[in-house]
């Protein structure tokens, strides 16, 4: 696994081969097929760990007694996540997956980064005093998680660094982006945030 990663890091995906792998571990290349019955075996089991870890993140993130700060909390951690694992988010949501349908597990722990973010909104509609209606809280889900996304990749991108930005407003744009996201959810930030 730790090879395979190494393989992505350096030539990309497309690279990742069992033949590769065997190489640069000095093996012949039938023993990878031991542990792996194929490249998108391996590759589904890389991206089954990054959403585990994705998820453990999200879950990670304080729980107090004000659900709407722990929902902008939560969004601060996806950010911190997704800027200090490129290699595993960009696995996760970069399109190139090993057909979910043949590697169930792989997609696990993507449901339950999203359960998590449904529990958060769950809780923010509790503190309301209102029942969350199942089908209003996933688009309500996909619409946070969508968002963020965006923000992400904006970030990430070269487009980012050639606006003509003043020093610090790239920092402060999560900060605001999340403000206008909760604001959207109905949910009220609280008077300070951290930064990403």
């Amino acid at each position: 696994m730790r090879e395979a990663l190494a393989i992505i890091t350096s030539a990309g995906v497309e690279k990742l081969s069992l033949r590769e792998v065997a190489r640069r571990l000095g093996v012949s290349h039938q023993s990878p097929y031991r542990h792996f019955e194929s490249r998108d075996h391996v590759l589904a089991e890389i991206v089954r760990r990054a959403f585990v870890d994705f998820a453990a993140a999200l879950r990670g993130a304080p729980i107090t007694d004000n659900p709407g700060a722990d929902a902008l909390q939560m969004g601060f951690t996806y950010v911190r996540f997704a800027l200090t694992q490129p290699l595993q988010y960009r696995l996760m949501f970069g399109g190139s997956l090993p057909d979910p349908m043949v590697h169930s597990e792989m997609m696990r722990g993507a449901r339950d980064a999203f359960n998590v973010l449904r529990d958060a909104l769950r809780r923010v509609a509790a503190a309301r005093g209102r029942m969350a209606d199942p089908k209003v809280l996933d688009q309500e889900a996909l619409f946070a998680w969508s968002s963020l996304h965006g923000a992400v990749s904006l970030l990430a991108s070269d487009a980012m660094g050639t606006l003509d930005l003043d020093p610090g407003e790239q920092d402060a744009f999560i900060g605001h982006a999340l403000k206008r996201i909760g604001t959207a959810l109905g949910i009220t930030p609280p008077h300070t945030h951290e930064s990403s």
